[in-house]
């Protein structure tokens, strides 16, 4: 299973991807596995504003209904409006094409308590 170390993650299987003063969010490979094949992603507009650990967003598959966790807190600045279209891009590419949101971090700082690619893959069960 693909867990990029440029990233860092949340025990809710969310990502992070740091730019600066910015970082993009989407769900990790695992967690699209777990969900199955995605039918709808609801994202928040931009302009809002997302807290560390809140809700900030659902996703939708064919086995359930989820809730998006924001993993840092910010202003939404850029939504993956192609989702709303094709939300199988979180299956086919949830490092890439299927990212959710990207945002301006309140406390770029604070990136650096969520979890590397080697915790986050402890937090997996065995064989994934």
């Amino acid at each position: 299973m693909e867990i990029p170390g440029d990233r860092r993650y949340t025990t809710e299987h969310e990502w992070l991807r740091a730019e600066g003063a910015e970082a993009v969010i989407g769900i990790t490979e695992y967690a699209q596995d777990e969900l199955g094949d995605v039918v709808f992603v609801q994202l928040p507009s931009i302009g809002s504003r997302v807290s560390a650990g809140a809700a900030f967003g659902e996703i939708e598959s064919v086995k359930t209904v989820s809730e998006l966790f924001a993993p840092a807190g910010g202003e939404v600045i850029a939504v993956n409006e192609v989702l709303t279209e094709h939300p199988e891009l979180v299956n086919d590419s949830p490092y890439d094409t299927g990212w959710m949101v990207r945002i301006r971090l309140d406390d770029p700082a604070a990136v650096n308590s969520l979890l590397d690619a080697g915790a986050y893959r402890t937090t997996l069960p065995p064989g994934s």
